[in-house]
């Protein structure tokens, strides 16, 4: 499995007053969209999140988001290594991902840019 970079996961109360701070300091402009009713923005290496206070809870237990070449190899390694895949993969409008929970405990996102 080949890991190709991650992301900072960050939740903010206003997407739009932390989307121009966050460009600025990427030197990139945001790639948005929407997932389960929560408000998302990629801008370089972070994951801005804002909307429900049950959704964000829920995603604050992620550690990190980490972009692979294939999801599908990920979870064959992540579960070799003892790993427990607790969601997906499944499509995203990125790709594809999935979730897992490392032996220790830890909670990472996988995501490959396969439609």
């Amino acid at each position: 499995m080949e890991i190709l970079g991650t992301s900072l996961r960050v939740c903010v109360d206003d997407l739009e007053t932390a989307v121009p701070f966050y460009e600025r300091l990427a030197g990139a402009s945001a790639l948005r969209f929407e997932r389960g009713g929560v408000e998302v923005a990629a801008v370089g290496c972070f994951l801005l999140m804002s909307g429900p206070e049950a959704e964000l809870e829920v995603l604050r237990k992620v550690a990190a988001t980490i972009a692979v070449t294939d999801v599908d190899e990920a979870q064959r390694v992540l579960t070799g290594l003892g790993a427990r895949v607790v969601a997906g993969p499944v499509a995203t409008p990125g790709g594809r991902n999935l979730i897992a929970v490392h032996p220790d405990g830890s909670v990472y996102e996988y995501v490959d840019r396969r439609g």
